[in-house]
């Protein structure tokens, strides 16, 4: 199992960013799968979770109405959209293959792009 994920950075509060998954090593398009954040000094927390069909996703509380997540299976590419970024959002975000109610299914984690909130 492989795990790139990209596209985090620096952004000013209420700001969005797009983060990607490039996933390779199983079957993508039959696989649900999750985002998990870290922020420092705090256990890793479920974000959000699509199944393989991307006929169910569920979200946090904390980034309900705000972040977006989305699949491209000709891409094998997830995908997390963020948007109104607050300063409880800055973290580490990482997708893994899950189970449709996101619970980790094979332990593997890319490096996880940094999201940073800052004015």
């Amino acid at each position: 199992v492989q795990l790139v994920e990209s596209g985090g950075g620096l952004v000013q509060p209420g700001g969005s960013l797009r983060l990607s998954c490039a996933a390779s090593g199983f079957t993508f398009r039959s696989s649900h799968m999750s985002w998990y954040r870290q922020a420092p000094g705090k256990e890793r927390e479920w974000v959000a979770t699509i199944t393989s069909t991307g006929g169910s996703i569920n979200y946090a509380d904390s980034v309900k109405g705000r972040f977006t997540t989305s699949s491209n299976n000709a891409k094998n590419t997830l995908y997390l959209q963020m948007n109104r970024l607050k300063h409880e959002d800055p973290a580490v975000y990482y997708c893994t293959p899950s189970s449709s109610s996101g619970a980790i299914r094979f332990g593997s984690w890319g490096q996880g792009p940094q999201v940073t909130v800052s004015s």
